[in-house]
């Protein structure tokens, strides 16, 4: 992500992890075309951009139900065309955690996980979102507070590498999110980061790649997750 002197190990990471996003999101849409919600479908249409292939059918508890969903993009300029649902929290956190996964974050001791890779319509540009279900409040707060650490971690770098920005605090109804804007080697705005808790689940989101000028975007993308975790 960063143009000057960014570490090999970290690039090679995103490297991989948009590979992955790629070519999983590309599989989706080869099994999933015709079975897009109405609401993603009657979007894709006034935007003039394909219907997204829909997350996995909800499971019981925890599913995908609680992830953030295709039209959930639009209103922040992102048109998904694809995206892959897996329920045992192996998906890598961050460019920041490198390989770490939820399950290990958590080791194996949360009651359920979900994650989805999502891809746009935009080369470069994807997302990826990690839940995990605590079973209780004080255990998905304290997760919390590791996952705001380890994105905290990767502000500040010395010039030239890719950093996250400073947190910022939302609230909606039954969750908390903080979001963080990602900035590259050049000081540009380029995706981000948002931190999320509702009740006694919690997860990260990290988006990567610039759908618009105006970095609000991953706040629009933290409320929207939130919901669908509260909900």
């Amino acid at each position: 992500m960063s143009d000057n002197g960014e570490s090999t190990s970290t690039f090679s990471r995103r490297g991989r992890t948009a590979r992955k996003a790629a070519i999983a999101g590309a599989a989706v849409i080869a099994v999933a075309a015709g079975t897009a919600s109405a609401a993603g479908a009657t979007d894709a249409r006034s935007h003039g951009r394909p219907a997204a292939a829909p997350a996995a059918v909800a499971q019981p508890g925890l599913g995908s139900a609680k992830l953030v969903q295709s039209e959930d993009f639009f209103q922040q300029g992102l048109a998904p065309v694809g995206a892959t649902v897996d329920l045992t929290g192996k998906q890598a956190l961050s460019a920041c955690s490198g390989e770490e996964t939820m399950r290990a974050l958590t080791k194996g001791k949360a009651a359920a996980y979900a994650d989805v890779s999502w891809t746009f319509d935009t080369a470069g540009t994807f997302l990826t979102e990690s839940v995990a279900d605590g079973a209780t409040v004080a255990s998905a707060v304290s997760y919390e507070k590791q996952l705001n650490r380890l994105v905290r971690d990767c502000q500040n770098e010395p010039a030239g590498h890719w950093h996250y920005g400073a947190g910022h605090s939302l609230t909606v109804q039954g969750g908390e999110a903080t979001w963080y804007p990602s900035f590259n080697g050049d000081g540009a705005v380029s995706g981000g980061a948002v931190v999320i808790r509702a009740g006694h689940d919690f997860g990260i989101l990290e988006l990567t790649g610039q759908p618009t000028d105006d970095p609000g975007y991953i706040k629009g993308i933290a409320a929207a997750a939130t919901k669908r975790l509260a909900g």
